[in-house]
């Protein structure tokens, strides 16, 4: 009879690197998988509305590239980008006022790729970045996942203090400062033109990189455009514009753009080789299709989010506490709500949730101590009824 030999011990695999360990997932991720039954009015994603999008004109946009240039469009194409959409893209981004030439993009593939490339090309680990309080909780992920030391520069409701800014920058020695200054992400403030103006000239006196992140720039519903950081005097060759389609064409497309000094640039192109070597030939070349008809389209979207922005507005003295205050944006997709102590919102939720309504907790977009009687609430993907109806659970909700 033969005994059967042990079965060798197994050794476990290496690890995971450090990098993922220490970096959680996107907590605004994790409550949308909370609320993603259809029964829910969530005002918790960043989600365009759906029924806006310019399905015609996407469609035909596509068939017209599959039917005339199929080899370009199904081909590998430039890590820069096709050369119609920088070119349709550069004269946008002129006509909006700001010089720009087809070679100062690179194409991305959505600007939370082109975010990770600048990350790649700028910090080493320990290296210290400053960001706005609150901030867009993706961008902390990236930074957090570069390995960098994230400071929050004081602000008040115009945005980041000039000041704050110097002195940290002279203490800390920053590679960066990341900034939404447009309908920002979570708050919905807009930074003014003399605001942008003393950050450039802090960064332009003190050595420091400006990432200025504008997805939402578009989505203007009161008021004057505010010129972009990167046309401010002295911004020339240290901001880095970063756009999307995402919010004014369709998020699937994934098509994103950043503009940048020519060193770099050419280091991000570097990068996103060996990331995913060029964003796909095909949504390249449908958008440069779209790109004639984006501004009817864009108003279009605009008109309709304006009044879901009016809606929310008109909704929510009646939906919060006695003592809550919250931001009036004039643009974007967002507005801020601070409740009264001792609220928090992070515990709330789950009670919340069970009225069938859902918000983002504000303690994620906080790169220090954050406060925890905040919320973000996306006014955007539902109608004015749904806001309406959404508004009172969460009413019913927090009264609970």
């Amino acid at each position: 009879m033969t005994v059967a030999e042990p079965a060798p011990p197994r050794v476990a695999p290496p690890p995971l690197a450090a990098r993922v360990r220490d970096v959680g997932g996107s907590a605004v991720r994790d409550i949308l998988a909370v609320t993603a039954r259809p029964e829910v009015i969530s005002f918790a994603g960043g989600l365009p509305a759906p029924e806006l999008f310019d399905r015609a004109g996407i469609s035909a946009a596509f068939h017209a590239v599959l039917e005339e240039t199929p080899a370009q469009a199904l081909q590998y194409s430039t890590t820069e980008g096709e050369p119609a959409l920088r070119s349709g893209l550069a004269a946008r981004i002129t006509a909006q006022g700001l010089p720009t030439a087809s070679d100062d993009l690179l194409v991305t593939t959505g600007s939370q790729q082109a975010l990770s490339l600048l990350a790649t090309a700028l910090l080493e680990p320990g290296d210290t970045v400053l960001v706005e309080s609150p901030c867009y909780l993706a961008a902390l992920q990236v930074f957090g996942l570069a390995g960098a030391r994230v400071v929050p520069v004081p602000g008040d409701e115009d945005g980041v203090d000039p000041d704050a800014l110097d002195d940290l920058v002279a203490r800390e020695r920053p590679k960066l400062l990341y900034l939404v200054p447009t309908f920002q992400n979570p708050t919905g403030r807009t930074m003014p033109a003399p605001r942008r103006e003393a950050l450039a000239a802090v960064a332009a006196r003190r050595g420091l990189w400006i990432v200025e992140d504008d997805p939402y720039g578009e989505l203007r519903y009161d008021g004057e455009r505010v010129p972009w950081i990167a046309s401010c005097p002295g911004a020339e060759d240290r901001v880095v514009l970063l756009g999307s389609f995402s919010k004014v064409m369709a998020p699937g497309l994934r098509l994103g753009w950043l503009r940048a000094p020519a060193g770099l640039r050419r280091a991000c192109a570097v990068a996103k080789q060996a990331v995913d070597l060029h964003t796909p030939s095909l949504n390249q070349l449908a958008a440069a299709r779209c790109l004639d008809r984006l501004d009817a389209h864009v108003g279009r979207v605009r008109a309709v989010y304006g009044e879901r922005r009016d809606a929310m507005l008109a909704g929510l003295p009646g939906a919060l506490p006695e003592g809550s205050v919250w931001t009036r944006p004039d643009g974007g997709m967002f507005l801020w709500v601070r409740l009264p102590d001792p609220y928090d919102t992070t515990a709330l939720l789950p009670r919340v949730v069970e009225q069938d309504v859902a918000y983002v907790p504000g303690a994620p977009f906080y790169a220090a101590a954050p406060d925890r009687s905040t919320l973000r609430l996306c006014f955007v993907t539902q109608t004015p009824d749904e806001i309406t109806e959404g508004l009172r659970r969460l009413g019913r909700g927090l009264a609970r």
